[in-house]
């Protein structure tokens, strides 16, 4: 039988099921990379845009693409203000449509483990940045426990249901990042650990969601009703709750970055 896939092709639904994540690691992330104003950034693989909002909010860069396989991602994008500053483009990351040196700045933020060669995908960003220009990367600790669903994807792997992981997840270990990008020829690498918190106003809104992404919502909507339920129970159990009902935890992204030399 085919594994399923796990695909984002609805930029709103990814809004709501990992763009506060996303961008709450972002600002982590932007703080470590520490660039500079009035550069040319790629954003590879930017979805629906929450990424590149980010940088145009906080680095004033010179121009910003975007690139994305979805389509349907890319339309979102296009509907956000920033897109009056950056240009939304359909590609694959392990093709760049873009010429050598194009850019100061290449980024992949919570995309590398989806890319299904991702030292391909690293050397695609390192050939499009100029001498000295800086591709970075980061991504969930998918083996680690970082990821933001994690809570209930442990819990359904002790009801006995198997979890769907990104095709090349094991590109999401800090070790392996590393490892990619001193291979591709990039100097002066570097690895951090990013943690966020969020929190829900109550269980109904985290299960909304967590019980309802891309490799979580089909193994759920397969389950038989009574499993559903004692696995919301599982969770109610797991989740601190506070004194108003909210749920506040961790997730962690696993992050890298370089400098080009050529």
């Amino acid at each position: 039988m085919t594994e399923p896939q796990i695909r984002f092709d609805d930029g709103a639904a990814y809004e709501r099921i990992m763009g506060v994540w996303s961008q709450l690691a972002g600002e982590q992330f932007l703080d470590w990379l520490a660039p500079a104003a009035d550069q040319r950034w790629v954003d590879v693989g930017c979805g629906n845009g929450a990424f590149t909002e980010l940088i145009v909010r906080r680095c004033a860069p010179a121009g910003v693409d975007g690139v994305d396989p979805s389509e349907g991602q890319l339309a979102f994008a296009r509907t956000r203000p920033v897109s009056r500053i950056a240009r939304f483009k359909q590609g694959d990351a392990m093709a760049l449509p873009y010429d050598d040196k194009s850019f100061d700045v290449a980024v992949m933020a919570l995309v590398i483990f989806f890319v299904p060669d991702p030292a391909k995908g690293v050397t695609e960003m390192a050939r499009v940045v100029r001498a000295g220009g800086s591709v970075a990367a980061y991504a969930w600790d998918m083996f680690g426990g970082g990821f933001p669903w994690d809570p209930v994807q442990s819990e359904l792997r002790a009801l006995g249901e198997k979890i769907v992981y990104p095709p090349s997840a094991d590109a999401s270990r800090i070790n392996t990042m590393h490892q990619l990008w001193t291979s591709a020829g990039i100097a002066d690498v570097e690895t951090r650990e990013i943690t966020v918190q969020r929190t829900f106003q109550d269980f109904d809104e985290f299960a909304s969601i967590g019980l309802n992404t891309p490799s979580i919502g089909p193994i759920v909507r397969a389950m038989p009703l009574g499993e559903v339920d004692k696995l919301k129970k599982r969770l109610r159990d797991r989740l601190a709750v506070d004194a108003n009902g909210r749920i506040t935890y961790s997730a962690r992204a696993n992050a890298v970055k370089g400098r080009v030399e050529k």
